[in-house]
C-alpha cells in the first residue's frame, strides 16, 4: 500500500510504498479516529497481536493511511468500518504532526489527522487487527495511561491528552 507523503503543511509531495516509509521515517498522512458512546466514555482497541508494531497495546479505536487520490475524511470512514465494522458521523477536530521510534527499526512520522464521534451500537471487530475492545471513562483511561504507560501506543499517549483538551475547549462545544 503505498501512502502520502506530506510536508509540514500537509501539502503532498508525492507518494511511497508504506514499509519504506515507516523504515525511512518520512512524514506522511495518517488519521486517527477517537469514539464516544452517550455517555462520554471513549473506545479503546487492543491492537492484534499480528500487527507489525505496537502489537497488543491499546490505543484509539482507529487509525490508519489514506491511499493517494483518498479524501481523508472518506477512508477514516471506511477504515473505521473494516476494522470496528460500524460507521458514524467523523467530524475532523485538528490535527499534529507526531515521531515516534520503534524497537524494530521502524519509525512512525505522521501528519495525523484526528476525527472524533458518537457510536452506541454493535462492534464486530476484525480479529486481525483488534483483539479486544472497550468503553471506559476518559478519567479512568488517563490514570491507566499514568500508571501503566507501555501498555499504550505511542501515538495515543500523545493524541488522547490533545483530544481532551479540545473537547474540554470552549471552540469545540460551540
Amino acid at each position: 500500500m503505498d501512502v502520502i507523503l506530506v510536508d509540514e503543511t500537509d501539502r503532498p509531495i508525492g507518494t511511497m510504498e508504506k514499509m519504506e516509509v515507516h523504515q525511512k521515517a518520512l512524514l506522511h498522512r495518517a488519521f486517527s479516529i477517537f469514539i464516544f458512546n452517550e455517555a462520554g466514555e471513549m473506545l479503546l482497541q487492543q491492537r492484534a497481536a499480528g500487527k507489525y508494531h505496537s502489537a497488543g497495546l491499546w490505543t484509539n479505536a482507529c487509525c490508519s493511511h489514506p491511499a493517494p487520490g483518498t479524501d481523508t475524511k472518506q477512508a477514516a470512514a471506511q477504515r473505521l468500518q473494516e476494522e470496528l465494522g460500524f460507521n458514524t458521523h467523523l467530524e475532523e477536530t485538528f490535527n499534529f504532526i507526531y515521531k515516534a521510534p520503534f524497537d524494530n527499526g521502524l519509525t512512525e512520522y505522521e501528519f495525523d489527522h484526528v476525527f472524533t464521534g458518537t457510536y452506541n451500537g454493535a462492534i464486530i471487530p476484525d480479529p486481525g487487527e483488534v483483539s479486544a475492545y472497550v468503553y471506559l471513562p476518559v478519567a479512568e483511561i488517563a490514570q491507566r495511561v499514568e500508571s501503566h504507560p507501555d501498555e499504550y501506543t505511542a501515538w495515543f499517549k500523545i493524541a488522547f491528552p490533545k483530544v481532551m483538551e479540545y473537547l474540554s475547549s470552549p471552540v469545540s462545544r460551540g
